[in-house]
C-alpha cells in the first residue's frame, strides 16, 4: 500500500500531504486516520507515547469521544526529504460545554511508501468562550 504524495517532498507535495492530513483528521474517523501510519508507527502526543496502528486507532477513538465538535486547521511550516513540520490549531468542547483551542507543532517522518512512521506532537490547550471560536 502506498499513500501519495511520496517523499522526497517538494513544496507542492508537502502542502498536499498537510491538506490530506487535515481532511482526514476533520473526518474524526479513527479507522481512516490510522491508515495513514505504518503498522509500527511511533507517536509522541503530549505526554503519551504510542506504537503501532492499533494503539493509534484506539487513542483517536478516545480523543474524539472527549473532544466534541473537533475542527482542525494545519499549516505547512517546513519540509525536507521525507520530513514535514506543521503548526496547527484546533477547537473543541468537553462534555461540560467548555470550549478549548489547542495549539501545537508536529514533526512528521515518512516511509518510502508515503505512510507516516513517526509523529512528534507538542500541544497546549487554552479555554475559550464559544463566541471566540475561529474555526
Amino acid at each position: 500500500m502506498t499513500r501519495p504524495p511520496l517523499p522526497p517532498f517538494t513544496e507542492d507535495t508537502a502542502r498536499a500531504k498537510v491538506q490530506a492530513a487535515e481532511d482526514a483528521w476533520n473526518s474524526r474517523d479513527p479507522e481512516r486516520v490510522a491508515l495513514a501510519y505504518t503498522e509500527d508507527s511511533e507517536w509522541r502526543n503530549r505526554d503519551r507515547f504510542l506504537r503501532g496502528r492499533e494503539e493509534i486507532r484506539s487513542f483517536l477513538a478516545e480523543k474524539w469521544a472527549r473532544e466534541l465538535d473537533y475542527r482542525l486547521r494545519k499549516e505547512l511550516w517546513s519540509y525536507t526529504g521525507n520530513r514535514i513540520s506543521v503548526r496547527f490549531e484546533y477547537e473543541w468542547h468537553d462534555a461540560a460545554g467548555q470550549w478549548w483551542r489547542s495549539h501545537g507543532n508536529e514533526q512528521w517522518e515518512f516511509a518510502e511508501d508515503g505512510l507516516m512512521r513517526r509523529r512528534e506532537a507538542s500541544i497546549n490547550d487554552v479555554p475559550i468562550e464559544e463566541s471566540e471560536r475561529r474555526i
